[in-house]
């Protein structure tokens, strides 16, 4: 009887630590209010007057923050540098955007550690926060973004090659790698309007107008002059016609088949995402409704909580 009382004590005992451990471990809007009830204000103080200077910051800021969900979860992982013991994702599928990201969360860190007075908030956070505020800065919609994301103390080089999209990839393969972060089609069209702000470099369109059967002529043409068969790898272009201003004039160049990218024209090539692409550039709302679910749920992929991973000190190394 005795052994029987004590058996149920410790399952009891034990579903309630699991209970709570999976209540504190969980992502909550309000995660800083107590420990650094500044930390948010901060965090868009520093975004808005960054976007202000140069607005191309905020296409950097949502490209970085989509490259470190991508690689292994929103955890952060993308902002070591290389170390002895770090195989820095910095290397890997090269974004000439993403040195201005990380000076930029460097600063916030400090901004924010200063608001918190000691290292509260974990950079994975601040990256994640800092994506949303600089889409707001250019006029995009905003979305609440739950907090509690914790620090990787590990990167590897390997998986960002593997799982960061490539610029040319088909339908096929950007749906299947979409598909292995848990996100769907819808999401892979909303996510892509990300493209709505930011330039890209010659090296990952020429193929696409010069090769590609599926892009405006005129437009091809045009890109020619900035783009040359051979040399001039870092001359860049405007990813749509809007490019420091978000909304949805990515999509409307998609259905003129002006999509800078092969990977974005892909988009609207007669295949299944051909309906939400001239759905979104026909509605601006529905777009942005649809960017701010799809960017929650990225967000969301495999964050490091509870006691997983930690809050560095430095954004660049871990403690």
């Amino acid at each position: 009887m005795a052994s029987r009382k004590y058996f149920s004590i410790v399952i009891y005992a034990f579903i309630l630590g699991a209970f709570a451990n999976t209540a504190f471990s969980s992502l909550s809007r309000d995660y800083y209010d107590y420990s650094c009830p500044n930390a948010l204000s901060t965090i868009r103080s520093v975004v808005e007057a960054a976007v202000q200077k140069e607005r191309r910051m905020a296409a950097s800021l949502l490209r970085t923050h989509f490259r470190d969900c991508f690689v292994n979860g929103c955890d952060g992982s993308i902002l070591l540098d290389p170390s002895p013991t770090i195989d820095s994702e910095k290397s890997a599928v090269p974004d000439f955007q993403s040195d201005k990201a990380f000076k930029l969360v460097d600063e916030i860190k400090e901004a924010v550690d200063q608001a918190c007075g000691k290292p509260v908030v974990s950079c994975a956070d601040i990256l994640t926060v800092a994506a949303r505020d600089s889409v707001v800065a250019l006029g995009g919609p905003t979305w609440e973004v739950r907090l509690g994301r914790r620090d990787s103390t590990i990167a590897s080089r390997d998986a960002a090659n593997a799982n960061i999209p490539s610029p040319f990839f088909s339908l096929s393969e950007l749906i299947s790698n979409f598909k292995s972060h848990g996100l769907n089609e819808k999401d892979l069209v909303a996510l892509s309007g990300g493209h709505t702000i930011g330039n890209a470099r010659c090296a990952t369109f020429r193929d696409h107008i010069y090769n590609d059967s599926n892009i405006n002529p005129h437009f091809a043409k045009e890109l020619k002059y900035i783009c040359p068969r051979e040399g001039g790898d870092s001359n860049i272009a405007p990813l749509d016609r809007t490019a420091a201003q978000f909304d949805s004039a990515y999509f409307r160049d998609l259905v003129h088949k002006k999509g800078l990218l092969r990977s974005d024209q892909e988009l609207f090539n007669g295949g299944s995402t051909d309906a939400l692409v001239k759905k979104y550039s026909q509605n601006t709302k529905v777009f942005r409704q649809d960017f701010a679910k799809s960017m929650i749920k990225m967000g969301n992929i495999k964050p490091l909580t509870g006691n997983r991973g930690e809050i560095r000190l430095n954004c660049r190394r871990v403690n």
